[in-house]
């Protein structure tokens, strides 16, 4: 959390030497619209999130069912650390860096600069440096999620939307779904068999590629525009 409370207040700070402005009103304000803004992202994340888990039962004929473990204070825990962790690479990918790229060279090169980078993190931490195939696989998967989240924060002038789209898939990928590093939570896959190869190559290129492309084109024809 003090990582988080840096990263604002440095960012705060840049904005508000470099151009006379308040960050925060810049990315808040009108409050009601990046809030509808926020919750449109968190809402396609989400579902699409569901949509790609449902189909990985599907293919691998198994179930989920609920956790009898949990505990609602463990899911608003995992909660918190999906906004904690979702917060902390939005401001560093697509925060005050992107918001002076984009004034200095233009929009496309610094989302293209944003992207790249945020595959490029992954590596680290899907820890998957060294393994070529993994290494190309999480670049494209999550470059272009990147790329898709910093053309939203580029069109909204606001880091409200990515972090929405953001956080809804984080959410449900790792609290509901349970697919996260903090372990089981919500909901548990039990059952069933290894797809074939062609059911698994649907899986995969389902999360992987369908998904970033599903998003890419909601930013570009149902994201208006900001001046």
């Amino acid at each position: 959390m003090i990582g988080i409370i840096v990263l604002l207040l440095f960012s705060w700070l840049l904005v508000h030497f470099f151009e006379k402005k308040n960050l925060f009103a810049l990315w808040l304000l009108p409050i009601n619209k990046k809030a509808v803004q926020f919750s449109k992202g968190f809402i396609i994340s989400a579902l699409l999130c569901v949509l790609v888990m449902l189909l990985e039962v599907y293919l691998k004929s198994s179930e989920w069912i609920l956790n009898e473990n949990m505990r609602v204070g463990i899911v608003l825990k995992s909660f918190w650390w999906d906004i904690k962790s979702v917060l902390t690479e939005e401001l560093v990918f697509r925060g005050v860096i992107l918001y002076f790229l984009i004034k200095k060279i233009g929009s496309w090169k610094s989302i293209l600069i944003s992207a790249i980078s945020f595959g490029i993190y992954h590596w680290f931490s899907y820890g998957v440096l060294g393994n070529v195939m993994a290494m190309i696989l999480v670049f494209v998967g999550t470059g272009l999620m990147g790329y898709a989240w910093g053309w939203a924060f580029s069109k909204t002038k606001s880091i409200l939307l990515p972090f929405g789209l953001h956080l809804g898939w984080n959410f449900v990928y790792n609290t509901i779904f349970s697919q996260g590093p903090l372990g089981d939570m919500l909901l548990i896959q039990t059952g069933g068999v290894e797809p074939g190869e062609w059911a698994s190559l649907l899986n995969f290129t389902s999360g992987l590629v369908l998904v970033p492309v599903i998003v890419l084109l909601f930013v570009k024809y149902l994201v208006k525009g900001e001046s």
